[in-house]
């Protein structure tokens, strides 16, 4: 089998296990991956759920559309991370419950919002940055998102969604799924906090 197919038999399985585990809702969240000089991304309007090989659009580095299927308006997102970090293979953006809700607090060091209470989340993420609000899709948002892409390892736009990448489409999932159950346990360990008080 090629590459090409492992990918998007690999990107599918993701899409839809992140749908099946309410990780992204509807046409919400947008899911990509690297091959040679080409960006494959989910296409605008697509479910996680039900999404299929023919839905993806194929992208060079630069924007172009290279067939037929329009892009996630946030396509942007995706292609600053694959520009500017080079091991970087895959790319999901989702809106992970307790992602967004930890986004809507006041963080010390936007640059590393989740506290380290397990080792996992430094071990397969790194640092995960807080971008501004911004409108989704919007140039505002990809020029908050530029101007904080060299400060952390993965990302939370504010009320809005996780942005994670990997050197694999599967890295990038492990790493999701690692943010999201940090930012559970943070959520509630800081509730117990403010209860202790």
């Amino acid at each position: 089998m090629d590459e090409l197919k492992v990918k998007f038999e690999q990107v599918i399985w993701i899409a839809k296990t992140l749908f099946k585990r309410s990780m992204v809702t509807g046409s919400t969240g947008n899911i990509s991956f690297r091959n040679e000089n080409d960006v494959y991304i989910s296409g605008s309007g697509t479910c996680f759920g039900t999404i299929k090989e023919g839905q993806f659009s194929r992208l060079s580095l630069k924007g172009n559309v290279i067939n037929s299927v329009k892009p996630s308006k946030e396509y942007p997102l995706h292609l600053m991370l694959y520009k500017n970090k080079p091991e970087v293979q895959a790319v999901i953006h989702t809106h992970s419950f307790y992602s967004v809700l930890y986004s809507c607090i006041k963080h010390e060091n936007e640059s590393d919002i989740i506290p380290s209470y397990t080792p996992y989340l430094k071990m397969k993420v790194g640092k995960v940055g807080l971008i501004p609000y911004e409108k989704p899709g919007s140039e505002e948002l990809f020029s908050a998102m530029e101007k904080r892409l060299i400060h952390s390892d993965a990302y939370i736009l504010k009320q809005h969604g996780t942005v994670v990448s990997g050197k694999t489409l599967m890295d990038a999932f492990y790493g999701l799924e690692e943010l999201e159950e940090s930012a559970k346990l943070a959520w509630f360990l800081e509730q117990k906090k403010e209860l202790d008080v």
